[in-house]
């Protein structure tokens, strides 16, 4: 590296990503839902939701979905696989809902 050029000082994607999900809601959704598409989508959408979940706070979801907060943890974990209605009182508490459209 020559005395002109500059280090640029990386930042982890997570800082900025949470900034994003957490300052507006509909890029919330529109990561949830691109989550979605993927033929991954199982994995996928549980990276989407703990990375939503994190932005969000774990504490401050407990509160709007009355699920206990250690489970919210465990739900969108690496191993995580959520029964279907905790799934359904997540999203609510996010001020989502599940939807089936046709492909």
């Amino acid at each position: 590296m020559t005395t002109t050029q500059k280090r640029i000082k990386s930042v982890p994607y997570e800082q900025e990503l949470y900034k994003d999900l957490c300052a507006n809601r509909d890029e919330a959704v529109e990561y949830l839902s691109a989550s979605l598409e993927d033929p991954n989508a199982p994995e996928l959408i549980l990276i989407a939701l703990r990375h939503v979940a994190e932005a969000w706070g774990f504490g401050h979801l407990a509160e709007l979905t009355g699920l206990n907060r250690e489970s919210l943890y465990k739900m969108v974990s690496e191993k995580g696989n959520p029964k279907l209605s905790s799934l359904i009182t997540l999203l609510d508490g996010m001020g989502l809902r599940l939807a089936v459209v046709k492909k």
